[in-house]
């Protein structure tokens, strides 16, 4: 090593500063002295064949990043020069925060878009808008229902239709039950209709000398159990078994129920003489609770000009078949939840369960039934990953009946309804991936 270098090693690492014109064609000109003060042309740095004065440079406080060369003037064509500015940074020093900043991470718009197949969605949606628009033909002007209820028929849940009398609930269930190829199957409930009348009965037959089960109308792919709240307390607790687990227990028998299976409910909000409530229990067994309502006046015109149409639930056909809904339920399983959506739905669900104004929050099972019902109504929307405005739209249907307000509550004119949409608002919502 000669003393030249030594001098600029020591010079250099004392911050001596020199203003000592740089000579071209003197090999004993060091840049190194001038290293300290920013150079904007480190790559002239030429004699130094030992790498001293770039070990100097590099013991500075301050290090350059590399980006901060200008490009717009021409670099000199020295071999060993490029090299020695372009090696790694040894393990020992940091690496420099402009090198560490090149290239930022998106992991959320990345695992955002790690959604199910764009051919599954696509057929997805091409088989629910069918389903929707042969309903719509039957229950005409009510789009938002309808979607509920297909949406449960996919998830595999069972709807409440609770409205006044003469707004289509029956009609609208089996309207449903029509445009799928399935069995259908329907119960009138009465305050003496018995659970064996419901789930069937095992009976001795004298003819081959042995007991037999026969089936009740409960083994049906689409039940309508017609003013639910009109039977007793004891026949409605038949139902809470096969809507939970979908299986009936007879005489110590268990029997399936055919799948896909669905029990549509309904039931008037007024004349609540001769009814029975429906207990918690059951009411946390259905997946969504909707309404109907009365149709707008455009609406109601033109179905007074089909006025000889009696039934029209009888006018449509089947458009999908029970292999069709089950393929739909596997390609909605598919469709991709944010640990974000995840964590906004329990957070609604949690504030169900801490506002002074209700009793009882939801179960675990309404943060189930919310997370399921996205998946579809996301891929029914032609998108393979959910979005918080899905989780909006249904949290009310799948929400409300499944909390108790206080009486203070309940006095003051509030209902569940209204409670879950406070807590929309109040509750912030997430921003994932793309905005949709």
């Amino acid at each position: 090593m000669s003393n030249e270098n030594d001098d600029a090693t020591q010079l250099g690492s004392i911050r001596h500063y020199t203003n000592k014109p740089q000579q071209p064609g003197n090999p004993q000109a060091r840049p190194a002295f001038q290293a300290p003060s920013l150079p904007t042309h480190p790559q002239k740095q030429s004699g130094d064949d030992e790498g001293t004065v770039l070990s100097a440079y590099n013991a500075m406080p301050y290090r350059p990043a590399m980006p901060t060369v200008p490009t717009t003037q021409p670099l000199k064509a020295q071999p060993a020069q490029p090299v020695q500015m372009q090696q790694p940074l040894p393990q020992s020093q940091p690496i420099p925060a402009a090198a560490s900043q090149a290239k930022p991470a998106q992991p959320a718009a990345t695992s955002f878009m790690m959604s199910a197949p764009q051919a599954d969605i696509t057929e997805f949606h091409n088989q629910f808008t069918k389903l929707v628009d042969s309903v719509s033909q039957v229950v005409v002007g009510k789009e938002q229902p309808i979607r509920q209820c297909a949406t449960a028929m996919i998830v595999g849940g069972h709807i409440l239709l609770e409205d006044n009398p003469g707004t289509g609930k029956t009609q609208l269930a089996r309207g449903l039950a029509n445009s799928i190829d399935m069995s259908f199957k329907r119960i009138q409930f009465t305050p003496d209709l018995l659970p064996s009348d419901v789930v069937g009965v095992t009976y001795y037959d004298q003819k081959n000398s042995e007991f037999e089960y026969r089936e009740g109308p409960i083994f049906a792919s689409v039940v309508l159990a017609d003013e639910i709240n009109r039977a007793s307390p004891k026949t409605q607790s038949a139902l809470l078994e096969v809507m939970e687990e979908q299986k009936v227990t007879v005489d110590g028998e268990t029997h399936a129920v055919p799948q896909p299976f669905m029990v549509i409910a309904t039931q008037n909000p007024i004349e609540q003489l001769g009814t029975y409530k429906l207990p918690e229990a059951q009411m946390d067994r259905f997946l969504i609770k909707t309404t109907i309502g009365y149709p707008s006046h455009d609406v109601s015109v033109s179905i007074l000009k089909q006025v000889n149409v009696t039934d029209r639930a009888s006018t449509v056909h089947a458009v999908l078949t029970g292999n069709d809904v089950l393929r739909m339920r596997a390609i909605s399983e598919t469709v991709h939840l944010d640990d974000a959506i995840l964590e906004y739905i329990v957070r609604l669900v949690e504030a169900t369960r801490h506002n002074e104004r209700i009793q009882v929050g939801s179960s675990m099972r309404g943060a189930l039934a919310l997370t399921r019902c996205a998946r579809v109504w996301a891929a029914s929307n032609n998108r393979g990953y959910v979005v918080p405005d899905d989780v909006k739209q249904l949290a009310v249907a799948v929400l409300a009946h499944r909390i108790t307000l206080t009486a203070e509550a309940t006095f003051a004119g509030s209902t569940p309804e209204l409670m879950i949409e406070q807590i929309l608002e109040n509750v912030p919502a997430p921003t994932v991936g793309v905005t949709a």
